[in-house]
């Protein structure tokens, strides 16, 4: 029985409607509508959260914090009433009501504070904290701008603002008694008084006001709550009114607009000054405004910060939250007089930092310069903690330089924040086994020979009951059959059960009606959004994630060229019909990329309007992929596209959504896809290319891929037809030419002239699998049946284990 019937939520709907919006049912918008639903779930949450304090203050229990410039929560009001047991109750009421249930939840704007992989790992693992009862709170800033709506125009990306809080703002509760001061620029000055007590002062500088505004974070099957903290930036002084009655207006709030555009909008491009200010003052803003706050609680709880490591671990995702670290020792040294060495104790037994990538240009690096000017007492703290750990360096590798320069944390006028975390962390995890071991015997080597023990290994996860129970309710509905209940949703490790099941007819035939149903749902979904009808009798072939040259989705469109030149050469040629679906968004400044997306939709519209094409091959662009398209697709897709090149994913998460969803990988051996192919063997996935090690020997022995390119006929074929264009009459020479000479970089650097023949062998695998129903139906089950390692709840307890050291719910 729930907590909440059908009943009560309607009458709590209607109140909020009358108390917040002065509107009877009758008079309400769908606005209204969705924003009353939301209300109610958020006092039903915040309530537990209130409990859920009074718990952790009780039981002064550990603290974990989790920083992130990312969190991409996507929608939450199917969410959180699904996590809180009242799904279809809140259904029913919406419909009692008048309003169409699914209407409603598809007007809630997707929360796109994150670009990828990033920020939804940090989503699905709040989620995971919060359902396995650890006391957590997520921090990030409030953006106003999410991650930009992509509208595809003339075959080309443009961005659009995405302003997400008009209506997901519904979720948020002002905190603005927990309001922090954070300093920026000034000059640092040290005073002695007269016992010969030092302190630190500032002249100048402006100050910036963090607002908190959190959003509850519902747990599955508990009562359970957890919060993250969006940090909203206003200035002190909204008006200068010396300069408002002067009539100088635009003069006047000045100072409230420079303040306010860092919580503007999700990461300004940085290939200019004023962009790279912005991201610093951003990174600085939130975690500074986060460790005062930590700070505060901690010291009204316990009237000391000297155990402060023993109540909290502070874990960075990726490299953006790395200042926490001169921050918490600002605070410690300048605000509570302790001496270095016993805050640098506190501090680097608190904060822990998981590594997301190997590429070089990914490793933040900032100047000295606009450190120095923009944050002046934290560079005083750099330097010396640059200092100190040179000197260890140099005695540890008796003066070798080249080791030394390598692992420094300030070195040619750049503060190098990775090599910070290593210097000032207790624990460095990597988020896959196979980008684990390269951190150990590659970027991080030196340092790993010196303190191995700090150097762990968390698999990323993805929220199962998000990524599967909820958004393929048919297939969720098929493994409790089998599996006896829905154990699955708490033991993910359950779903195992389904295995008995691989040889089963009837369960085979169940899971192939219900792949063809989902694939019908998201040709619908097409058709209405865009007017595209989809070939449902083909195979779904997906590639969505992040447009990035390393992901490779050039390799797939050099195959899909490939096909469509066989295809116009013999009408006759037989292949496995397939439906192509991109969905990438580049970054603004990223011009290789959003060159690509111009190739693909170019490719596709020569595709889709050449009769020779027509039910064997199709290719769709989906326009603006995000977390809410993400949930439809994924149910659909049959084939999984996971081609980067070998040593360069970390993990990925996508992998795993589609391979919890029934979908077959083709992939190469990098990040996750290795511990995937461990799961279900060489017969379950279709893998092909390099592998890592090979990679590293082909670039160290000198790769060419002009030779791969005279070698093959085919691909010299498909190569030169890019190079000329497609129907629309663009030319890609640019593309090709950097395939095969580089221009200003490595020829081909993600080596994919090297791995097309092994991909197009792979590809014709897969086509050919596809072609025995029942077959694929049984690969797909056992699929699905190995995936339960890969909820975040086995990652969230593997951090809590070795890691955090903090209990979970059995």
């Amino acid at each position: 029985m729930p907590e909440y019937t059908k009943k009560d939520l309607e009458e709590l709907i209607i109140g909020k409607l009358r108390r917040n919006f002065g509107r009877d049912v009758d008079e309400a918008t769908a606005i209204h509508m969705f924003k009353a639903c939301a209300m109610v779930l958020r006092d039903i949450m915040s309530a537990r959260q209130l409990k859920t304090e009074d718990k952790v203050q009780r039981t002064h229990a550990r603290q974990i914090h989790y920083l992130s410039l990312e969190f991409l929560m996507g929608r939450s009001l199917m969410k959180n009433a699904y996590n809180l047991g009242v799904l279809e109750e809140l259904k029913g009421a919406i419909e009692d009501l008048g309003f169409s249930a699914p209407d409603l939840f598809e007007i809630e704007p997707d929360a796109g504070l994150g670009n990828g992989g990033l920020g939804r790992l940090a989503a699905c693992y709040l989620d995971s904290m919060t359902t396995l009862e650890i006391p957590a709170t997520g921090y990030t800033i409030c953006y106003e701008l999410g991650i930009f709506k992509q509208k595809i125009i003339d075959g080309q990306q443009v961005e659009l603002a995405d302003n997400w809080l008009p209506v997901g703002d519904a979720w948020l509760i002002p905190k603005v008694d927990e309001t922090e001061k954070v300093h920026f620029g000034g000059r640092v000055k040290d005073v002695w008084d007269e016992n010969g007590g030092h302190r630190v002062a500032y002249e100048g500088g402006t100050d910036v006001l963090a607002i908190p505004r959190d959003m509850e974070i519902a747990g599955y099957g508990t009562e359970h709550t957890n919060v993250l903290r969006l940090w909203d930036a206003k200035s002190p002084d909204p008006v200068d009114m010396k300069l408002f009655s002067t009539g100088q207006y635009l003069k006047a709030v000045e100072q409230q607009a420079m303040a306010e555009v860092i919580a503007k909008v999700l990461y300004p491009e940085d290939n200019h000054y004023e962009g790279k200010s912005l991201r610093l003052k951003q990174q600085y803003f939130f975690v500074s405004a986060t460790v005062q706050s930590i700070c505060r609680k901690h010291k009204a709880e316990y009237g000391t910060l000297r155990n402060f490591h023993e109540k909290h671990v502070i874990q960075i995702n990726d490299t953006h939250p790395t200042l926490v670290i001169p921050e918490l020792m600002r605070i410690l040294l300048d605000q509570e007089g302790y001496g270095w060495d016993e805050a640098w104790h506190i501090v680097t037994h608190t904060v822990a930092y998981t590594n997301h990538t190997i590429l070089s240009e990914a490793l933040e690096r900032w100047p000295q310069q606009l450190i120095e000017t923009l944050l002046p007492r934290i560079w005083q703290l750099l330097i010396e903690i640059s200092n100190r750990y040179q000197a260890q360096l140099n005695e540890a590798f008796h003066g070798d330089q080249a080791k030394v320069r390598d692992m420094a944390v300030i070195w040619g006028g750049e503060v190098r924040m990775a090599n910070l975390c290593i210097c000032a962390c207790f624990a460095v995890n990597g988020v896959s086994a196979l980008h684990s071991e390269i951190l150990k015997k590659d970027v991080f080597h030196d340092a790993y020979t010196q303190n191995p023990g700090k150097f762990k290994n968390v698999t990323n996860g993805i929220d199962h009951r998000r990524w599967l129970s909820e958004i393929n309710p048919a297939l969720d509905a098929l493994i409790r059959e089998c599996c006896g209940g829905d154990d699955y949703l708490l033991r993910p490790d359950a779903v195992q059960k389904l295995e008995k099941y691989r040889d089963d007819p009837s369960a085979l035939k169940r899971l192939a009606d219900i792949k063809a149903e989902n694939k019908r749902a998201f040709a619908n979904y097409v058709a209405r959004e865009t007017g595209i009808i989809l070939n449902t009798d083909a195979m779904f072939d997906v590639q969505v994630k992040r447009l990035h040259e390393y992901k490779r989705q050039l390799l797939n469109v050099l195959h899909i060229t490939y096909l469509y030149q066989r295809l116009k050469a013999d009408p006759n040629f037989q292949f496995t019909p397939r439906v192509y679906l991109f969905g990438a968004k580049a970054a603004p400044g990223y011009a290789v990329a959003k060159q690509i997306i111009h190739l693909i939709n170019s490719l596709s519209a020569t595709i889709n309007a050449d009769p020779v094409c027509r039910d064997r091959l199709q290719v769709v662009f989906l326009e603006n992929y995000r977390v809410s398209l993400a949930e439809k697709l994924m149910p659909a897709s049959e084939l999984s596209e996971q081609i980067s090149t070998a040593g360069k994913e970390a993990s990925g998460t996508g992998n795993m959504k589609f391979m919890m969803n029934g979908a077959l990988t083709i992939g190469t051996l990098d990040g996750a896809n290795v511990e995937m192919h461990q799961q279900v063997g060489d017969e379950n996935i279709f893998l092909f290319g390099l592998k890592a090690d090979e990679v590293a020997e082909k670039k160290a022995r000198g790769y060419r891929s002009y030779e791969y390119y005279m070698q093959d006929a085919a691909l010299k074929a498909v190569i030169d037809q890019i190079a000329r264009g497609f129907d629309d009459g663009v030319a890609y020479t640019d593309l090709t030419n950097r395939l095969l000479f580089g221009n200003g970089a490595p020829a081909d650097e993600y080596m994919l002239l090297a791995d097309f023949a092994s991909y197009r062998d792979a590809q014709a695998r897969a086509g050919q699998a596809y072609l025995d129903p029942k077959d694929w139906s049984r690969m797909a089950l056992i699929n699905i049946a190995r995936s339960g390692i890969f909820a975040s709840d086995r990652s969230i307890r593997d951090y809590a284990r070795d890691i955090w050291h903090v209990p979970v719910k059995k």
